[in-house]
């Protein structure tokens, strides 16, 4: 039996779809979203810090980070990984927590599940970011929090 990767048929009502040719090497890439030190240093929008991370990279390990605002407000956000491939796959969720616990979200919150996929391009590589949610309206949130206003 064959399978195909969720990656194949994003569903723009529901996903939010990002490719780039990136000028690294997947290593690299890999490195930047699977050690917690160089995490920190991209991974919120300023003038939004990261200022916690902590990563259990097995399937039904942690994924967790904490950020901080210029006024002091601060988001913590925990998941589990799905799927891991080093060098080539990255699939978290917010749904379950560690060890494939399911989770409940406080009110207004909402959960998503991120897929990672790095393929090497000449020097460089192809990197494609999916972000599934539950439905338009979340969707519609994460595009509006990306500034973490």
């Amino acid at each position: 039996m064959v399978t195909k990767s969720i990656i194949d048929a994003p569903n723009p009502a529901l996903d939010l779809l990002f490719e780039r040719i990136v000028d690294a090497a997947p290593a690299q890439i890999w490195a930047a979203w699977t050690r917690p030190e160089l995490l920190k240093r991209w991974f919120t929008p300023a003038p939004w810090m990261t200022v916690d991370c902590e990563i259990d990279l097995r399937p039904g390990g942690i994924f967790r980070t904490e950020m901080r605002g210029p006024q002091g407000q601060e988001i913590s956000n925990s998941g589990c990984y799905l799927e891991i491939v080093p060098d080539e796959r990255l699939v978290w969720t917010g749904a379950l927590g560690p060890g494939y616990r399911p989770r409940t979200t406080p009110p207004g919150a909402f959960l998503m599940t991120a897929v990672i996929a790095l393929a090497p391009v000449g020097r460089g590589t192809r990197y494609t970011a999916q972000v599934l949610h539950s439905d338009e309206h979340a969707r519609a949130r994460r595009l509006t929090s990306s500034s973490l206003s």
